[in-house]
């Protein structure tokens, strides 16, 4: 490490455990309640049509926060875009749960992912922070990929089976009853790794601009378009 980035005193395996609920919950909130939406517009008072938005305002929410908050990161430091992050996507969950009307929760959806965007952008520079020189960084980066391709597939299922045994409300206390725990242990144990003296103006301009934010975007952008498609 170098002199000015603070120290992670964590083994690789509690590391792990503080970083991947974050990365989790981000991927499990984009499409657990699938199966119940043909349920949800008419609990709503909704057109199916604006319950289906509520997926792309999802996937649209979690893109862009990340531009926005990864500047505010090396800005103000990780902890706080994470633990501020972690609380509204808590809250929010909670508040998607008492959803009386179908636009309400489409705003509170992207709402969600905005706080999801926060844990993701806190996370992600965590690892480079730590173990930006190390092999370490490969597995992290390794395993958190592969979660945030995974869970999507599985979490329709458990959705299905928290709702078949509550309601498809109960889908989200869920959500925000898992945020939690993880919340609590980033509280007691989240130190910050941003290098010191290295903060940063929020600029996402720069981001925008850049060729190979463009190229990967688009890549990216393309794979998961036909995932979800």
């Amino acid at each position: 490490m170098s002199d000015n980035r603070p120290i992670w005193a964590h083994a690789l395996p509690t590391a792990i455990l503080l970083m991947a609920p974050f990365d989790l919950l981000a991927s499990l909130a984009m499409d657990i309640y699938l199966p119940v939406t043909p349920a949800m517009p008419a609990a709503l008072q909704a057109d199916p049509p604006v319950i289906q938005l509520t997926l792309s305002v999802y996937l649209l929410g979690l893109g862009l926060g990340q531009v926005i908050f990864g500047p505010l990161s090396d800005r103000f430091g990780r902890r706080p875009v994470l633990l501020s992050g972690a609380l509204t996507f808590a809250v929010t969950s909670g508040l998607l749960a008492m959803a009386a009307s179908g636009w309400a929760f489409v705003v509170l959806r992207l709402a969600q992912a905005m706080g999801a965007a926060a844990m993701l952008v806190a996370t992600f520079p965590t690892v480079r922070d730590v173990y930006g020189d190390k092999p370490e960084s490969v597995r992290i980066y390794g395993l958190f990929s592969a979660m945030l391709a995974f869970v999507p597939a599985f979490g329709p299922v458990l959705g299905a089976l928290v709702s078949a045994q509550l309601s498809w409300r109960a889908i989200f206390w869920f959500l925000a009853a898992l945020t939690l725990p993880p919340l609590m242990h980033a509280l007691w144990r989240w130190t910050e790794t941003r290098p010191l003296g290295e903060a940063s103006r929020p600029r996402p301009g720069p981001i925008l601009r850049s060729r190979a934010f463009q190229i990967y975007t688009l890549a990216f952008g393309a794979a998961m378009g036909s995932f979800f498609v």
